[in-house]
C-alpha cells in the first residue's frame, strides 16, 4: 500500500509560481511511475504531467507546457511539481498518483494505482 500526500497549494496571483510536492510512503518509490492530476470546479480531472521511474522521460498536458516542470527525488520519495506563469485557468485541486510495474507513459487516471488527497491552488486574476 502506497500513501501520498500533496502539499504547497495555496492562494496566487496570475503569474506567480508555485512548487506542489507529493510525499509517498513505501520503499519502492523508486520503481513507481508518478504523476498530477487536477479537478476544477464542474470538470472532471485531467492530466497535468508525469514522470516514469525507469528513464525519467516527462510528459505534460498542452496548457502546461513550457509552464509547468516535473521532477522526482528518490531518496526523499517525493515529487514535485514545479508551476511558473500560473494562470487563473489553473485553479483546481491537484492530486498526485503513483503507479506499480513496467515503466511507460501513463496519461489517464486508471494508469495509476494510488491517488492521493489533492491540494487546492487558486490563481487570482
Amino acid at each position: 500500500q502506497v500513501q501520498l500526500v500533496e502539499s504547497g497549494g495555496g492562494l496566487v496571483q496570475a503569474g506567480d509560481s508555485l512548487r506542489l510536492s507529493c510525499a509517498a510512503s513505501g520503499r519502492t518509490f523508486s520503481t513507481y511511475d508518478m504523476g498530477w492530476f487536477r479537478q476544477a470546479p464542474g470538470k472532471e480531472r485531467e492530466f497535468v504531467s508525469a514522470i516514469r521511474w525507469s528513464n525519467g522521460f516527462t510528459y505534460y498536458a498542452d496548457s502546461v507546457k513550457g509552464r509547468f516542470s516535473i521532477s522526482r527525488d528518490n531518496a526523499r520519495n517525493t515529487v514535485y511539481l514545479q508551476m511558473n506563469s500560473l494562470k487563473p485557468e489553473d485553479t483546481a485541486v491537484y492530486y498526485c498518483a503513483a503507479a506499480y510495474g513496467s515503466s511507460r507513459r501513463r496519461v489517464r487516471q486508471d494508469e495509476y494505482d494510488y491517488l492521493g488527497q489533492g491540494t487546492q491552488v487558486t490563481v487570482s486574476s
